[in-house]
């Protein structure tokens, strides 16, 4: 007999408009599993699996194999996680837009050369080819922007500190009218469209970032027609600017992930203007240590990191990393905590983390689940230690 709420499988393939061999085939791949077998081997799918299906045949749309989909997905009924995977999906949607735009524009101007000077315009076809290969980067965008929602979702529902990082950032760097600024790993501009009615008409803004999408959502938030701001991509261990541009560079959370942070160092130095300013962040030994051993307790083999940050450019050894190329080197703490009372959100930050957490956890989610919301339950204490170096441009006397 039918349950009630429950679809049979024929019903729910015309629900979401697909074959009834396409629903087959996801179950038989463990892509999408029915929520209820009845002893006969019937099976039934609920309003929830239509949602997940929903995601799997965007992803499938956007250029996703039925592989990266699977580890892509999480089968989870909490509205937070499928709100969020919306809005990452939505963002894909728009790069994937601005991509297909770029491309129709390469093809007509490259049309057009040839139909003009019956040649080849070989820079326009290399071109071309670059914009049509740039959609094997969307799962890395993807994962990267589901990792730093999750991070920051986290910390916007539970953080103890009510000013907010970005706010407090923004603070610390003491803009006036006139300044010239730098932000190194600009990520998706939050410093920013987070404290846009505080900033001056009269600054000039560089945004950089290695990732090209990623400077793109940055773009899209703040607004290409703002006169203050200008978008660049590139490494920041080679800065394209000249010498003694900058009032202030800024690097939030960017030096551990470079791989000679000296370099990146003496580049921020050499575009500084003479008494200009560095403020980068970081963490130390002790920032959301209690995660690592939540996740210790349920399974020891599960490492969150294969290395720490802090131990490359922490609050521990970043004075004496600076102190080479810049003086009067200090650290200003951001004091906070979280205290978490749901299991939903942790879990995310968890399974953002880029550790080996997903080989003992996915398989065994519900289990998992459960042992957080036994930890969450009357709150789950997370320490936070993390703030910034300050530092001023060394000077030739």
């Amino acid at each position: 007999m039918k349950k009630e709420g429950y679809y049979s499988s024929g019903e729910f393939a015309r629900l979401a408009h697909v074959t009834l061999r396409t629903i087959r085939y996801y179950d038989k791949h463990d892509i999408l599993k029915p929520s209820y077998v009845a002893p006969s081997g019937a099976r039934f799918y609920t309003d929830t699996d239509l949602a997940r299906l929903q995601q799997i045949l965007l992803l499938k749309y956007l250029g996703f194999s039925l592989d990266d989909i699977r580890e892509m997905t999480i089968d989870d009924t909490d509205y937070r996680f499928m709100l969020n995977s919306l809005n990452i999906q939505l963002k894909l949607v728009r790069e994937r837009i601005e991509q297909m735009q770029l491309v129709e524009a390469a093809i007509m101007d490259t049309a057009a050369a040839i139909s003009d000077r019956h040649t080849i315009d070989w820079s326009s076809m290399l071109n071309l080819i670059h914009l049509t290969s740039m959609e094997k980067s969307l799962k890395n965008q993807y994962q990267n922007a589901s990792n730093i929602s999750a991070r920051i979702h986290l910390h916007s529902l539970y953080s103890q500190n009510k000013q907010g990082w970005f706010p407090w950032v923004y603070q610390q760097c003491r803009i006036v009218p006139g300044m010239k600024i730098l932000e190194i790993g600009c990520g998706d501009g939050a410093l920013w469209t987070q404290n846009l009615s505080l900033l001056p008409d009269q600054v000039s803004i560089t945004l950089s970032d290695v990732s090209e999408g990623m400077l793109r959502d940055a773009r899209r938030a703040i607004g290409a027609e703002d006169p203050r701001f200008t978008f660049a991509s590139f490494d920041c261990h080679s800065i394209p600017m000249e010498d003694g541009q900058f009032d202030l560079v800024i690097a939030n959370h960017v030096l551990f992930y470079c791989s000679n942070i000296r370099q990146v160092c003496q580049e921020v130095s050499r575009v500084l203007k003479p008494g200009g300013h560095f403020l980068c962040s970081t963490y130390g030994s002790g920032h959301m240590k209690e995660i690592s051993q939540l996740v210790q307790d349920y399974d020891k083999n599960i490492v969150l990191s294969a290395e720490y940050l802090y131990e490359r450019f922490g609050r521990e050894n970043g004075r004496e990393i600076l102190c080479r190329d810049f003086f009067d080197v200090q650290w200003h703490s951001y004091e906070d905590s979280l205290l978490v009372t749901e299991a939903e959100p942790l879990i995310s930050y968890i399974l953002s983390c880029h550790g080996n957490q997903n080989q003992y956890i996915l398989d065994k989610y519900k289990d998992f689940r459960s042992f957080v919301a036994r930890k969450t339950d009357k709150g789950f204490y997370i320490s936070k230690d993390a703030g910034i170096f300050l530092c001023e441009k060394v000077t030739n006397l």
